[in-house]
Parts: C-alpha cells; structure tokens; sequence
C-alpha cells in the first residue's frame, strides 16, 4: 500500500474519532483542583509547582494539586499517556519514540525498506512536591518516569530544589530544552543537548525584574570514546563544569541564553602505562521570541571539542575523542558542531504548527580502520540533518492530537550515506 494512503489512514483513525470531536473542556478538573486546595490562591499554586518541574515542552503542567494545612505544602501527580503510530520508508529507524538520525543503517537494509510502528511507550508520570511554598525556605522535590524502555517504567528525573541550589538526575545546566519547537518525535531536533545527567547546581535570578538568570555547577560525565589499538578506556575522574547566563523578557516567553561546559577526558595508554588527561570545551547560545503575532522562532547553535556526548544524535557514537593518525597510543578529542532553527505558527488557541531544520557534523582526523579496537574511521558519523514539520490540535484543555512528517539523512567519513522518512500521529490524554 502507498505509504501516504497509510498515513492518512493513521491520521483520520486518531483524529476524527466522534467519541473526542465533540468533547468539550473538562471543567470537573478544574472544579476538583479548587476543591482541593481549599481557599488557596489556584494561580499561585500551578505557579510553584510548574516552577519545580522540568521547563520544557515534554510534561504538561499540573491538572490537580493537594494544599496541606495551612499551606504548609503542595501536591501534585500529573502526566499523560500519549499514543502514537508512524510509517517509515527508506532506511528505517527501528525505534517508534525517537527518531535518531545517527540510529538511521547505512547502508540500509534493501529487503526492510518500509515499517510500521505503534507505541505508548512516551506516556509519563510525574509527582511534584514543594514544601513551605512561597517562602525563603521552600523545598522541592520532582520525580517523572517514562515507559520508553519496552514499557518498563524508568527514571527520567529525580532532583531536590532549594534556595536555588539543586540536586539529582535532571537536564543539564548546559542544555535549553525549551529553545526547542514541539514535535511528536520524542527525540526532537538532532542537534539538541537535553540530556539528563546526575547533577548539583546552583541558579539565581538578579535585574529589576529578575529578568537575568545565572548559574553553575558539577555534572556526572558523560563519555563515549573510539579506543586506539593501544589505548583502554578507564573511568572518568572529573566532574564537568556547566555554567550559563540568560536574559528573558515578556514574562519570560522570550529569551537569550550563552552556555559553556569545561570537560576532562581521561583515558590510558597502553604504551606507556600511564593515565592522560585530555580537555574539552563546548560553547552554545539558545533562545526563543516571538517574531510578529501568532509566530515564534526557537533556535540553538553550539560548537565544541571533545563535546559529543553532549549532543543528543552523537551520544554513545565514540567520537568524544578518536585514535590519532600517527600514534596508536593516543587519542584526540573531536570537534563537533551542532545548530537548529524552529518556526510555530498558533492558527487559534487551539491548533498550531511547527517546522525546525537541524544539523550536526563532527571532525574526526583520518585514523588507519586497524588503528582501532572499534569503530573504523570510515564507518563512523559524520554529519546528519534532520527536518520536520508537524500540526497539533488541542482538542480540549486535556486532549491533544497531531500529525508529522520527519526526515532524517546520515553520512559517513567513507561517504556511505542514507535516509529516512517518517510519517506519523499521536493522541494524547494529559492528567
């Protein structure tokens, strides 16, 4: 069957369904979240408790809150469970979730060259805490887990807030996940950083309007490297060290953002017996704004050496560092850059789009194929683009439908190079 004739099929299953068409706005919800909270303000409450959750697009805000007594703390369990279908052709990605484009086989499999997928796999869980809200002593606490692992449940975010000082398993302090336009794909744009790492930092606001944000702090290492034929991998000894400043304006729906991270590679070489250390830096400025009525750009570019485990397409590819050309013995960090631009158009309140272009390419130095233990030089990744464009429709305020159209291409050093094309909808209930 002609893979558009699925798609609209797919579409017209999960969007035209009269049993949601004609649903309107579930004002119980709202009625029990004032009931709960008894006579607490219900703004202030959401506020407080948005603000102790992930900013970013994946995790709606909460749709019930508890008020103890006397305000002493909120309560909120929220999240959503989202459905979705796609059809890929060309090289395909076996992955109904995320659409890596380093993941995309090159050369491709020339007997699979279609597939579709089903999946719930992105639904969500949160439970966010805050204690002694609203004042200078207020806690917070945020756990959200994910079902992406074949739908065992996973810890996606653990973390303690305080006084701006924060701690656990959450984005990192070098990432801008929100510079992001929203996609169906839980990958998104390849060029992104929103990788979560074990972390502690610390963020303050300062300016008139606490318009300026800064902030620091010590993350577990992420590495991945290509081993020489006399090197070894060896644990990473060192924390990295993100920083950032952001300026933001119209009540913080448009923003500037310069990022920077300080990186120590260890590895061993064999030859000598020694431990080296090798530096990494990576360098990045994010944002959003609005560009006239009803049109918003989100954007991000980052450049780097020894950085790509930070990337989101290059995480796990072995290319923080590579084999040198002229010692067995030694490895280089990699160069790698990184940019995307994104576009959302809202037609209502109820139905807007989003298109983003990404791209992400590396600069690994020609190594000999037998110079190393894994990877062959030719073989490994060197650039990918990704493209998308996508139509959401809020049905209700806990409802929401879509549909996207993703590309993806791949090459390789060697020139290898491949495709993919994917077509899908989803449907998602928010909680």
């Amino acid at each position: 069957m002609n893979p558009t004739r699925i798609f609209i099929s797919l579409a017209a299953a999960l969007t035209a369904l009269p049993a949601f068409s004609h649903i309107e706005p579930d004002k119980s919800q709202h009625h029990s979240l004032h009931t709960l909270v008894h006579d607490a303000d219900e703004e202030k409450v959401h506020s407080i408790l948005d603000n102790n959750s992930p900013q970013e697009f994946h995790h709606p805000g909460p749709r019930f809150a508890i008020v103890g007594k006397d305000e002493k703390f909120y309560l909120s369990i929220s999240g959503y469970v989202k459905a979705t279908a796609s059809y890929d052709f060309g090289s395909v990605i076996d992955n109904p979730n995320e659409f890596v484009t380093a993941a995309i086989p090159t050369p491709g499999d020339p007997m699979n060259k279609g597939l579709f997928q089903f999946s719930a796999m992105q639904s969500h869980l949160n439970l966010n805490f805050v204690a002694l809200p609203g004042t200078s002593n207020q806690v917070g606490a945020f756990l959200g887990m994910t079902f992406l692992d074949n739908y065992t449940p996973s810890l996606e975010f653990a973390y303690l807030k305080y006084r701006g000082l924060e701690a656990g398993y959450d984005y990192s302090l070098f990432s801008d996940p929100s510079a992001a336009a929203p996609t169906i794909d839980y990958e998104g744009p390849n060029a992104s950083t929103a990788i979560q790492v074990g972390t502690v930092n610390y963020t303050f606001l300062f300016g008139k309007k606490k318009e300026w944000s800064a902030g620091a702090g010590l993350e577990m290492p992420v590495f991945s490297a290509t081993n020489a034929s006399r090197t070894a991998g060896i644990y990473q000894r060192v924390p990295d060290i993100p920083a950032f400043i952001s300026y933001s304006w119209n009540e913080g729906s448009g923003w500037v953002r310069f990022s920077a991270i300080l990186r120590n590679l260890f590895y061993h070489d064999m030859t000598s017996g020694k431990t080296v250390d090798k530096p990494g830096y990576g360098v990045m400025i994010s944002g959003s704004s609005e560009i006239c009525p009803r049109l918003t750009g989100f954007w991000q570019a980052l450049y780097g050496n020894g950085i790509a485990s930070r990337i989101q397409d290059l995480d796990g590819e072995g290319l923080d560092m590579v084999p040198d050309p002229s010692d067995p013995s030694r490895l280089n960090p990699v160069k790698a850059w990184g940019a995307f631009a994104g576009l959302q158009y809202n037609f209502s309140d109820n139905v807007f789009a989003t298109a983003s272009y990404s791209h992400v390419r590396t600069y690994a130095k020609t190594f000999a194929d037998g110079a190393a233990d894994t990877t062959p030089w030719g073989d490994m990744y060197r650039w990918a683009q990704y493209v998308t464009g996508n139509l959401f429709w809020n049905i209700t305020s806990n409802i929401q439908t879509g549909v996207e159209y993703i590309y993806g291409r791949r090459m390789n050093y060697d020139g290898t190079q491949a495709h993919d094309n994917r077509l899908q909808c989803m449907i998602q209930l928010s909680f």
